[in-house]
């Protein structure tokens, strides 16, 4: 083995640790003697190379981590940082001065570089939203304590004494005069009279009962000319808006209540009038029973939002049914069939009777004709639907079994 190669001085820029004197023992970090390493292996070792020192302190930090990193594929770094030479990894390797490697960690960045990313805060669970439960908009026990009630009165005076069924229309269309024409002031200055139309409507009623229908035709002329001349002892301002409103009141109220009057002529009139009051009811019943489980598409939007076409549907099959018994068992040579077109009839009538309604409401921006029933609102509340639809049930009635 040659002794030189190991005892030489160290060379211009070594560093000690490297090589050193042969008779200073073996060298820091050089391999022990045997024959593993005799002199001809050694020889054709390659010298480490040279790693210059590393600052502890000042300078750029970017030029001293570029400083401590060694070119070559050997020793490339790219695993730990990107093309920008910014981190990607908790620590990056450098040398150091002693030519092993060790793991450095980077110096703490400003803290406006260190991007902010709180703890995300648990998820509170939120209550589920209580279902919403569809609502009639009126107080549904007093509403059906009042119709029961209602209903004891016309049966005990339809089946027992005619003449005080006819009292209690005529009642019922004075209060609804009242209740239109007072609707009528307040909300649109309109003075219909009241006197001339109360006492012309319960005498159409009456002239209907007695006399038949000329008797009703020419009390409802009368009421109307009596309302021209009452007019004319108040001030000219309004009175064609007033005795305008007074004819329509006339009409639409006493008028059409006369129908009923009419019916209950006949032999069979309380049946007739029976079935007129049972098919509009159920015609109700059915159009807001189905409506409110299934209704979704609007009938008339405008007029009257809480209207269905599936309550129409299921005001025109409770109807046909009632009908057809209706006609099969309680009137005089009537047939089913028959009962199937006056329950389309009267579900049609009935309907529309309620939307012409909440159109005169809807023109004087109420909700109710009144408060008189609890539960219905005014009497108007509950005739919208019965007024339209007599005559229609008394024009059927007469066309199918006559007028008997």
């Amino acid at each position: 083995m040659n002794d030189s190669s190991w005892g030489s001085p160290p060379q211009s820029g070594s560093r000690a640790g490297y090589w050193g004197p042969v008779d200073q023992g073996p060298v820091q970090g050089a391999a022990p003697a045997g024959p593993a390493y005799d002199a001809p292996e050694a020889q054709q070792t390659r010298p480490m190379p040279i790693v210059p020192d590393v600052p502890a302190h000042g300078g750029n930090q970017d030029d001293d981590r570029g400083a401590a990193r060694l070119g070559g594929p050997l020793f490339r770094d790219e695993a730990f940082r990107d093309e920008t030479h910014q981190d990607v990894h908790p620590t990056h390797r450098g040398a150091s001065g002693d030519g092993t490697f060790r793991h450095e960690t980077p110096s703490a960045q400003p803290l406006a570089a260190v991007p902010q990313n709180p703890e995300p805060m648990p998820d509170v669970p939120q209550p589920a939203p209580a279902p919403q439960k569809k609502s009639a908009g009126r107080d549904l026990g007093a509403a059906i304590g009042v119709g029961v009630g209602l209903g004891v009165v016309i049966v005990a005076s339809l089946f027992v004494v005619k003449a005080v069924f006819i009292g209690v229309i005529a009642v019922a269309v004075v209060v609804g005069l009242w209740e239109l024409t007072s609707r009528l002031q307040e909300r649109k200055g309109i003075k219909a009279p009241l006197v001339p139309l109360a006492l012309g409507g319960a005498a159409m009623v009456v002239a209907g009962y007695v006399r038949g229908p000329e008797g009703a035709w020419v009390a409802m002329a009368l009421t109307a000319l009596a309302v021209l001349v009452w007019r004319m002892t108040e001030p000219p301002e309004g009175y064609l808006k007033d005795v305008t409103a007074g004819v329509f009141a006339a009409f639409y109220v006493p008028f059409l209540a006369t129908f009923v009057a009419l019916m209950l002529t006949a032999e069979d009139g309380a049946f007739r009038v029976m079935t007129f009051l049972v098919l509009t009811v159920v015609s109700d019943t059915g159009a807001y029973a189905v409506g409110w489980r299934f209704g979704k598409t609007k009938l008339a939007p405008r007029i009257s939002p809480g209207k269905t076409r599936e309550g129409l549907l299921g005001a025109v099959s409770f109807a046909m049914v009632a009908g057809a018994l209706l006609m099969q068992f309680l009137i005089d040579d009537g047939t089913w069939w028959q009962g199937l077109l006056l329950g389309l009839a009267v579900a049609a009538s009935a309907t529309l009777g309620d939307l012409g309604e909440s159109m005169i409401k809807r023109d004087l921006g109420i909700k109710d004709m009144g408060t008189l029933l609890p539960g219905h609102g005014g009497i108007m509340d509950r005739l919208d639907s019965l007024l339209p639809t007599a005559p229609v049930v008394w024009l059927l009635l007469v066309l199918f079994v006559g007028s008997g």
